[in-house]
């Protein structure tokens, strides 16, 4: 997925370059949509890649599954809202940050390891 996506926003890039229908939407907007969606495809990517090695790691799936989810409320909504003036998910944007923001805490999170201490001996010798 992280792949397909990054092919879109190539091609949404090259069309955002040529085309000139917005439907009410900034230019900047646009680039920030498109900034992100190529960020998340690379984000996907690696999600995909370490997940290789760690297959049964929740929180890098957990972290995929809110990437996908930004992209798709947030990036993709944009641009629809700006070619095609669909404006019924429109509400859906801030949930799409939101997901970006969780899906990177939840990528971090399936790298922090708690440093296990041995257990302590109850009487402190050591000898048996």
């Amino acid at each position: 997925m992280g792949a397909l996506l990054a092919a879109l926003s190539v091609i949404a890039s090259a069309y955002a370059a040529h085309g000139n229908s917005l439907n009410g939407t900034s230019p900047s907007m646009i680039q920030a949509a498109l900034h992100l969606l190529q960020f998340h495809a690379i984000g996907l990517i690696l999600v995909g890649i370490l997940g290789q090695s760690r297959p049964n790691e929740k929180r890098l799936q957990v972290a995929g599954a809110l990437f996908m989810l930004g992209c798709l409320f947030f990036s993709i909504n944009i641009l629809l809202r700006a070619w095609h003036d669909i404006q019924t998910f429109r509400a859906l944007v801030p949930g799409g940050g939101t997901s970006f923001i969780l899906g990177w805490l939840a990528f971090a999170l399936a790298y922090v390891r708690k440093i296990k201490q041995p257990p302590a001996s109850e009487s402190g010798d050591q000898t048996r």
